[in-house]
């Protein structure tokens, strides 16, 4: 009678949950919560993201545009290590989201007065608002997509992976939208009676000596600026009301009444796993490498191969041309590694990289020879597709244990290159900058190659264990 009745308590608890999760929020509902997250972040970032690669070119006065997002980058680095799990826990996901869209709205105004006084202070904020943004976007939908799938009966990580799959889907096309609307505002008819020295550009671009060179590096009529700006601007403040009006609120299954505190544990953890882990320390160089990399085409590629040679206004054109081969070849190379294996993919983007490196050394930027423009940008995002995507697979296959502290790991140094890169933006020419890329490069290539060696020894000691 005792087991019957607990058996049937058991059931029965399980029926309230299901319809407690039903009552929470129906299919119906996930499925529109999950296209207001991807809408949100499209709106946010074909704002933010474009801005990003005109920096170089827009702010270029004493380094304020690079120097920004290096501050920015700084900053993200200790969100991610005090501000998330505590602020989640605070206003909830919804709120997060929305409190963290505010810190971007603001970095966008203060473009429109870009000064060392308004360009900083606005960077830190952004760099504060980025970690809980995203990891409160990543606990939305995976608690949504665990509710989806028990109430579906569908396999939990098939139904995240599905919404992650919508997400990031829209989220990439705001690398077209937002370089679209760049390219098109600023557009303008070249100066005729204006001689550009292309030798000055690529390579061979100085910003020391950018002053008196005859290039396109003339920013465009202010007008277009805060055209351009006023859209950007628009677009965020979209992004953040969708959020407000359109989004649910969540109660985490895993969410108690007493709230986290504001703690240095993960902080400590990060540099523990740090110092006792040998893969994680041979891995540094190439992480480290996956954030000069994007700092480079982002800031270095736009102003000393395009900006430079062409105007600023094709910088937008060029980098849809990047950002659509990186989003088709993250698809595409995530499907296909579990067949080919990740060294395969490491070997091809290093191969592209270094590919694209040397011909930049040697290549003086020719608009009689626009293809190359696009190009060099559509390979350099298959490498950069390969670095996002398998470096972030590697970082879960190898630390599956303690995926918290690696991950922490993971963006902590990815963030120092990110850091150094745009640090030095302004003072390198640009040709240093390309050996740089090239030797970090390299040598994270030893270090991964070390790691793989280092796993397989591993993996034939525990086998002849075994055997034995």
């Amino acid at each position: 009678m005792t087991e019957k009745s607990k058996d049937g308590a058991e059931i029965g608890n399980e029926k309230l949950e299901m319809e407690r999760v039903e009552y929470k929020m129906s299919r119906l509902k996930i499925l529109k919560n999950v296209a207001v997250v991807s809408f949100a972040f499209m709106f946010l970032f074909t704002a933010f993201q474009s801005m990003s690669n005109l920096q170089s070119s827009l702010n270029k006065e004493a380094n304020l545009g690079t120097g920004g997002l290096s501050i920015l980058y700084g900053a993200l680095v200790i969100s991610c290590m005090f501000v998330p799990t505590w602020l989640i826990s605070v206003l909830g996901c919804k709120w997060t989201i929305a409190a963290s869209m505010v810190c971007y709205i603001l970095y966008m105004a203060a473009q429109f007065y870009a000064t060392w006084g308004l360009i900083a202070p606005a960077s830190i904020i952004i760099g504060l608002g980025a970690a809980p943004l995203w990891s409160a976007k990543c606990t939305y939908l995976t608690q949504t997509g665990d509710w989806y799938a028990q109430m579906t009966k569908s396999d939990k990580d098939d139904i995240i992976n599905r919404f992650f799959g919508v997400f990031f889907m829209l989220f990439q096309t705001s690398q077209i939208w937002g370089n679209l609307i760049s390219s098109t505002v600023l557009a303008t008819k070249p100066d005729e009676n204006l001689t550009v020295e292309y030798e000055k550009c690529g390579a061979n671009y100085c910003p020391r000596t950018e002053q008196g060179n005859s290039t396109q590096l003339q920013e465009p009529d202010f007008k277009k600026i805060y055209t351009m700006l006023g859209i950007y601007l628009a677009s965020a403040v979209i992004a953040f009301f969708v959020i407000v009006i359109f989004l649910d609120n969540i109660q985490l299954d895993k969410h108690d009444e007493k709230r986290e505190k504001f703690s240095p544990k993960l902080l400590i953890e990060t540099f523990r796993h740090f110092w006792r882990s040998p893969a994680q320390k041979l891995l540094v160089p190439l992480t480290i490498y996956s954030g000069i990399e994007q700092a480079f085409v982002g800031a270095d590629y736009t102003k000393s191969f395009i900006t430079c040679p062409l105007g600023v206004w094709n910088v937008g054109y060029v980098m849809i041309c990047y950002g659509v081969a990186d989003a088709i070849c993250s698809l595409l190379f995530g499907r296909l590694v579990q067949y080919f294996g990740h060294i395969t993919f490491f070997i091809l983007a290093a191969l592209i990289h270094l590919g694209v490196q040397i011909t930049l050394l040697l290549w003086i930027p020719d608009p009689n020879m626009m293809f190359v423009f696009y190009l060099l940008a559509a390979l350099w995002g298959m490498g950069d597709a390969v670095w996002q995507t398998q470096i972030n697979a590697l970082y879960g296959y190898l630390f599956s244990s303690s995926s918290e502290a690696a991950f922490s790991n993971y963006r902590l140094w990815e963030s120092i290159g990110f850091i150094v890169a745009f640090a030095y933006a302004g003072f390198l020419c640009t040709r240093v900058k390309i050996f740089i890329c090239m030797g970090v490069l390299v040598t994270g290539m030893l270090g991964y190659f070390a790691v793989e060696i280092y796993e397989h020894r591993g993996k034939s000691h525990d086998l002849k264990h075994e055997k034995s």
